[in-house]
């Protein structure tokens, strides 16, 4: 059970969730604490993070500091993420002190380090790509000449938007990479797979057990970076289902608590598991606007075990397209140039510094007909970027 009412400030009789981490997704996180009545708090690296910016109250302080965390512990009822760079041995002695950890720590090491990720896949049935750990030229070799090249090399831990993350044609092409690793570290090595669109699916799961399924979206990834989001993702109907039943295994064979983004390479053969998220996913931005019930919302409605909401979609069709770093800094004249040429497009900007490629904000459309929603959010993103001028 919660214990409302840890924080000092006002209503008592309501919970305060305490999200480690203080970016978009904290950020995001905001409008539906208001909407529900409960109270966010953040633990920012710095007072000028993303949600540090419209979060009253926030804590300055390093995740991988233990005693940073146990102090912005004690003014929550309950702690959650917005990354999964918290080190799990610290959040088994949160909860040891009695602190409330969701997603709890034993399920969140699966979206912390991909081999532990992939061994449970394999124990729990959920199709993945073939891989093995490397930590040598020769084993590298080995598994390549097995699968085929090129092999994708992913470090176990850290990576994400393409960090951390290497195609190489031989083994060779890895050997200073392989070198620099300590000692008992390893590579996770897998077969480059063809697929013919990727796909990704939201899960909502509480402490009780109750869960909650997204439509099934499509996702276009750019140089590792999620450029769009199109929903719902042109497949049939049976696919989508069998896309979510696989979704749904693995929250329920994990033990998963608040949202689940599982990301699924779509072949021939069916859809094989490729990344797992514990938060608020970028994949499920179009929620906001798109869905009866956000994810953001959603996730904070199943860490305090309150009853799921709607996951309906709100239009037939919602596209989001990713707005990254370009040539322009300052984005506010294009920010109201989007608006006026399209009074439909939603846009979200996270308050970021503008750096090349860096993800600074999004845009969302909805409507009728697919092809011209995906138009007017690419329009809105390109623009923004400063890749287009009308």
């Amino acid at each position: 059970m919660l214990r409302p009412g840890v924080g000092i400030v006002g209503d008592v009789s309501f919970p305060v969730v305490g999200v480690v981490g203080a970016g978009q997704l904290a950020r995001m996180m905001a409008p539906a604490a208001i909407a529900l009545g409960v109270r966010l708090r953040v633990l920012a690296r710095d007072g000028a993070d993303s949600a540090a910016q419209v979060v009253p109250d926030v804590d300055v302080g390093d995740e991988g500091d233990l005693e940073a965390l146990r102090r912005f512990a004690k003014g929550c009822d309950v702690l959650t993420f917005d990354h999964e760079h918290v080190p799990t041995d610290h959040l088994r002695l949160l909860q040891r002190d009695g602190v409330v950890v969701r997603p709890d720590p034993d399920a969140l090491v699966h979206a912390q380090d991909k081999s532990v990720m992939r061994a449970r896949m394999a124990e729990l049935g959920v199709p993945c790509p073939r891989w093995e750990l490397v930590g040598a030229v020769e084993e590298l070799d080995a598994f390549g000449t097995d699968v085929g090249w090129p092999v994708v090399l992913k470090t176990p831990r850290g990576g994400y938007d393409g960090k951390g993350v290497r195609v190489v044609g031989s083994a060779d092409e890895a050997r200073d990479w392989l070198r620099t690793l300590g000692p008992g570290e390893r590579l996770l090595a897998e077969e480059r797979v063809r697929f013919g669109r990727e796909l990704a699916v939201l899960v909502a799961r509480s402490p009780h057990g109750q869960a909650a399924v997204y439509p099934v979206v499509q996702t276009v990834q750019v140089d590792g970076i999620c450029r769009e989001v199109l929903a719902p993702a042109a497949i049939s109907e049976a696919h989508a289902l069998s896309a979510q039943a696989v979704a749904l295994r693995i929250a329920d064979g994990l033990g998963v608590t608040g949202m689940l983004a599982v990301e699924m390479f779509d072949t021939d053969a069916g859809v094989l598991v490729n990344e797992l998220a514990m938060r608020p996913h970028n994949s499920g931005h179009w929620t906001i606007e798109g869905a009866r019930t956000s994810q953001f919302e959603q996730h904070l409605r199943a860490i305090l075990d309150l009853p799921l909401g709607e996951t309906t979609m709100t239009a037939a069709h919602v596209a989001m397209s990713n707005v990254l770093g370009g040539a322009i800094e300052d984005m506010y004249a294009g920010y109201l140039h989007c608006m006026a040429h399209d009074p439909g497009v939603h846009l979200h900007m996270y308050g970021k510094v503008v750096r090349p490629g860096r993800k600074v904000g999004h845009a969302t459309t909805l409507g009728e007909d697919a092809e011209d929603v995906r138009a007017r959010a690419r329009h809105a993103a390109a623009f923004l970027r400063g890749d287009i001028h009308e």
